[in-house]
């Protein structure tokens, strides 16, 4: 069984194991965080959850029965009404659903709880995984972009009630 949970300073060592024991594999699709962010994670943790209790970004992950961090899903600069959204999944963990439902619980969240009305998301072309979880929660490709020197597409999803 797994549980979103708004991230807080309990889950900083399973998210830094998380981060570690997939950076290869993020790295294949999206750009890696380097070097220094594993070197001062500590003190980055410690930022954003600061940052996050003003509510400009609301971080969560995805934990197991065990609280091993399967995924992240971040909401980005909520201002407006607006954010962008990021999410990733440990690499064993992928092809069985958690992406996408973590992204579906994410947008009731960012409905309900935050109070946004509009959601914004990119993914390289290369990233199939992530387009196809924003195909299937409702987001529409609504141009292309660059991210990191390789073509994509950012998606919309409006958040309107169910």
């Amino acid at each position: 069984m797994t549980r979103l949970e708004r991230l807080d300073e309990r889950h900083a060592d399973e998210l830094l194991r998380f981060e570690r024991e997939n950076r290869a594999f993020f790295a294949r699709s999206i750009p890696d965080r380097g070097d220094d962010y594993f070197v001062s994670f500590a003190e980055r943790h410690a930022a954003l959850l600061t940052e996050q209790a003003s509510g400009v970004i609301q971080f969560h992950v995805m934990v197991d029965d065990n609280g091993a961090v399967l995924g992240r899903f971040n909401l980005i600069d909520l201002v407006d009404g607006q954010a962008e959204l990021g999410f990733r999944v440990a690499e064993h963990a992928t092809g069985r659903g958690l992406a996408t439902a973590g992204v579906q619980e994410i947008l009731v969240l960012a409905r309900d709880d935050y109070g946004l009305d509009r959601l914004e998301a990119s993914a390289t072309l290369g990233n199939a995984g992530s387009l196809g979880v924003l195909r299937r929660t409702g987001f529409v490709a609504v141009g292309e972009v660059v991210l990191n020197g390789l073509p994509g597409l950012r998606h919309v999803r409006d958040l309107e009630e169910r």
